[in-house]
């Protein structure tokens, strides 16, 4: 496990608890470092959504009652 320098206390539900034990076990790695990874992945994740969003910053907006007019103008409902 790399070195991590925090610490802290999650709770889960007795299920889920059980869950991510049974899978450390199974994959000999610890609890927290199936925790660091998914935490890590999810941030990932938002930092992908961030840029995507900073992408299409220039692009014009549309009222969902404006979108709703052109789909029926072109016949999409």
């Amino acid at each position: 496990m790399a070195t991590l320098s925090k610490r802290s206390t999650v709770y889960f539900e007795p299920a889920i608890h059980q869950a991510l034990k049974m899978k450390a076990a199974s994959s000999h790695v610890s609890v927290s470092e199936i925790i660091d990874e998914a935490v890590r992945l999810l941030i990932s994740e938002d930092q992908q959504d961030l840029e995507a969003i900073a992408e299409r910053r220039g692009e014009p907006e549309m009222s969902y009652e404006a979108l709703i007019n052109d789909l029926k103008a072109h016949g999409k409902i």
